[in-house]
């Protein structure tokens, strides 16, 4: 520890030396001593010392040590504490090192008021005036959704006035539309009682809840007992309501009909951002869901983000976590909760869901940026590439070469550019193989690949920052001989990929590294040897087609290289010079050769007549 703490004050050093091995929350402060960075620590010391005793991974890391002048401590009683408030500390002083959560807008909510005659509503405000508030839900869609069905259901009261027994007494009140429309029941005349009304409320709770089965059978037992009664008037509202209830459950998110009460946070990531959904389960059906969008700031794994969400999500919601589905068990030890990483079954299936809740989410995030700042996605691809092939710079430029022949004929390479992760078709380039003979893929690539960057440099052209050659670790090593004769090699980095199954070869390095599946880089390289193997097998048939064609002229004695361009500049193909009256030929190469052209075309044929 000694070692980085030489550049500090003795002061910050001996408070360091005596920090205690309890949990606790502490601050860093730059010189001017402003907050840099908020921590949550099981052992202060133990992890305080952390940042001191090492050189760190992470260059953001070693720039916080580095700035660290001071630091306090705050020590509380558990874990669970230390959690709560870093993050209370973290949102007062949004210091610059620590977790960013990007998506702090307020979430739409459902209110139940605390009056005589409740009103349900959407807010984004929580007042503390005694009033439920139920979700918070994402989608302020999903709120006007179930709002929908609980007026569909029940006829509560809309207006906004502030209905008391007095009120009514004083005959204050004046019944509305929404009652002539029997959308309400005439609440502001007391038409219907505080107790009738009330059994509307409970009910509307119960579908807020979640506990639509509870519902569901409530209502079919009491229309069993009026149809019993022969009222069946009264047991046909109740079946109206049944089916709203059993419409909206349908567009729950059913996951079983054995899991109760979990609570479930799946998460999916990219370089920089980590995405959290959190999903509460009640009688097998998601009643509550929301994603949060972090920028991680100090390489933070994945189980202290999780932690933080679920800090979060205690905050927003009022949530009771006892049993939580978790893809990695979070660092963190919570009283009376258990963590949960399941391998199979319905549990594993909820997790699925949940990070495929978040997946979406970042895809939608980065949709929404990238049409903000359409450069933002080609900045990120490009960030993604430097990263997965190991380069110093981002690959702006990048070139892919691919060999094409037949049986060893017409042997011809393509050259295909992209830039900025696109296309550059004005940069293409064909190759015909000059000296080698027969089919041989690595020596051709060879011969391309000195041809190409020989001449860029001689014309004094850019070169590329990534070269891809299209095959495995021959072709690979054939491009690094060129690279290293021209005195190209470290100057370009190269690699190699196979067709059989998408492995990436880098110089020198016999195993291959396989990119994920759904990776962008993957997909731009794919691009790439497809869009070069299109290009050179474009070109191959062209040539190997005019060679063909060629070769049948060749074979008429009289027809010279002159004549032949003069013949393919009118009639395009041999095919219509076949075609064509001898008045046409003439008019074209001449007499005497049209001449040879037709009888050369159309041979007398031997009847065997004499």
């Amino acid at each position: 520890m000694a070692k980085h703490l030489d550049k500090k004050s003795e002061e910050l050093r001996e408070k360091i030396r005596i920090l205690p091995e309890t949990p606790g929350v502490y601050t860093y402060y730059d010189s001017s001593g402003k907050v840099i960075y908020v921590g949550k620590a099981k052992n202060l010391k133990r992890r305080v010392s952390s940042y001191f005793n090492r050189t760190h991974d992470r260059l953001r890391t070693n720039l916080l040590v580095r700035a660290i002048a001071d630091m306090t401590y705050i020590v509380v009683p558990t874990e669970q504490d230390a959690l709560n408030l870093e993050s209370s500390m973290i949102k007062e002083y949004q210091p610059r090192y620590n977790v960013l959560l990007k998506d702090d807008k307020s979430y739409p909510w459902i209110c139940l008021t605390s009056e005589m005659y409740p009103r349900a509503f959407m807010t984004r405000n929580r007042v503390r005036d005694g009033s439920k508030y139920y979700g918070p839900y994402t989608d302020g869609n999903a709120v006007k959704s179930v709002l929908s069905v609980i007026r569909e259901l029940y006829p509560l009261r809309t207006c906004k006035s502030l209905i008391t027994p007095e009120f009514i007494a004083k005959g204050k009140g004046r019944l509305c539309l929404s009652y002539h429309m029997h959308r309400c029941r005439g609440c502001c005349k007391g038409l219907i009682s505080a107790e009738e009304y009330g059994a509307y409320i409970d009910r509307v709770k119960q579908i807020l809840k979640g506990e639509t089965k509870e519902l569901m059978s409530y209502l079919r037992s009491e229309m069993e007992r009026l149809s019993a009664a022969l009222k069946f008037e009264e047991a046909q509202e109740l079946k109206v309501q049944y089916d709203a209830v059993a419409r909206y459950q349908a567009r729950s998110v059913i996951i079983s009909q054995t899991i109760e009460d979990i609570d479930v946070f799946g998460v999916d990531e990219d370089s920089d951002d980590i995405f959290i959904n959190y999903m509460h389960v009640r009688r097998g059906a998601v009643v509550k869901s929301m994603t949060l969008q972090y920028r991680r700031m100090m390489g933070e794994s994945v189980g202290e983000m999780i932690a933080y969400a679920m800090q979060e999500v205690r905050e927003v919601t009022g949530a009771e976590y006892e049993e939580v589905v978790v893809p990695v068990v979070p660092e963190i030890e919570l009283e009376g909760v258990t963590f949960t990483v399941p391998q199979r079954g319905d549990k594993a299936k909820l997790l699925e869901v949940s990070e495929k809740n978040a997946r979406q989410y970042k895809t939608d995030a980065l949709k929404q940026m990238e049409h903000l700042d359409p450069e933002q996605r080609t900045e990120r691809i490009l960030e993604r590439m430097k990263k997965d092939f190991r380069l110093t710079e981002l690959p702006r430029h990048i070139e892919c070469f691919d060999n094409s022949n037949t049986q060893g004929t017409n042997p011809v390479a393509s050259c295909v550019v992209f830039k900025n992760a696109k296309p550059s078709k004005k940069d293409y380039r064909h190759f015909n193989i000059k000296t080698v003979e027969g089919p041989d893929d690595f020596a051709s690539m060879k011969e391309v690949l000195t041809r190409r960057y020989t001449r860029l440099m001689q014309e004094g052209e850019g070169l590329p920052q990534l070269i891809v050659v299209d095959g495995g670790k021959g072709q690979l090593s054939s491009a690094v001989e060129a690279l290293e004769e021209i005195g190209l090699r470290g100057v370009i980095a190269v690699v190699g990929i196979a067709k059989r199954l998408e492995e990436i070869y880098f110089p020198g390095d016999s195993v291959p590294l396989y990119i994920d599946k759904n990776s962008e880089s993957l997909r731009i390289v794919q691009h790439l040897r497809d869009e070069a193997h299109r290009f050179g097998i474009t070109h191959h048939r062209n040539r190997r087609s005019k060679s063909q064609l060629v070769s049948e002229l060749d074979s008429i004695k009289g027809i010279g290289e002159v004549t032949r361009a003069a013949l393919f500049k009118r009639f395009k193909s041999v095919k219509r010079m076949k075609d064509a009256s001898i008045g046409e030929l003439e008019e074209t190469v001449g007499v005497a050769k049209a001449r040879i052209l037709h009888d050369a075309f159309h041979p007398v044929k031997d009847d065997g007549v004499n």
